[in-house]
């Protein structure tokens, strides 16, 4: 199980893995031109199926392509709708769990389709959405172009450390309170 998750997410992790992945585009003939090589969709479902077990759990931040593919992937599926996909409704047979934006994971994990920025000191923000992107200490991007077409296992990178240099929200709020009630303190010692 992944403790750090808030509560009401840790089922996600009570059976298995979580995995995650992100702009799978499956079926879409405009993939070849960011790619030449990128897969078809029944080789992403293999590579997917290839580590994604029953018991596991794989959440797709948004740009799925063709839903139907997701039905050759087993596991919970939880979704967070991207900016390709339609309404929630079409894909609600294929997902068990869908979000139509960004999500507080656990305190220092946000996930969301597209990167969100001005939040690097309080948290790492898994997303996807930029094809080509890279990295960075507080943006980790699982686009399936720049992840190898395979989802990442979210258990083994927290263990790894990748929330080990985001500052807790909390300690940045007691942080800024402590400094201003120390400034009120100086400037009252002034007078």
């Amino acid at each position: 199980m992944i403790g750090t998750l808030y509560p009401i997410f840790r089922k996600w992790s009570h059976r298995g893995s979580v995995y995650i992945i992100s702009d799978t585009h499956f079926g879409d003939a405009d993939c070849k031109l960011m790619d030449k090589n990128w897969p078809s969709p029944e080789e992403q479902v293999a590579a997917i199926a290839r580590l994604v077990h029953k018991n596991d759990t794989l959440i797709h931040l948004g740009d799925v392509g063709d839903p139907s593919y997701m039905s050759n992937i087993k596991g919970y599926k939880v979704l967070l709708l991207g900016n390709h996909d339609e309404t929630a409704q079409k894909f609600v047979p294929y997902f068990d769990e869908i979000y139509t934006g960004p999500l507080f994971v656990a305190e220092k994990l946000l996930l969301s389709h597209e990167p969100v920025y001005g939040l690097e000191k309080i948290c790492v923000n898994i997303h996807g959405h930029s094809h080509g992107g890279a990295s960075t200490p507080s943006h980790l991007n699982v686009a399936s172009d720049v992840c190898g077409y395979a989802p990442v296992d979210l258990g083994k990178l927290i263990k790894r450390g990748l929330l080990s240099k985001a500052v807790s929200i909390h300690r940045v709020a007691i942080d800024e309170a402590a400094e201003r009630a120390g400034q009120k303190k100086e400037n009252a010692g002034k007078d």
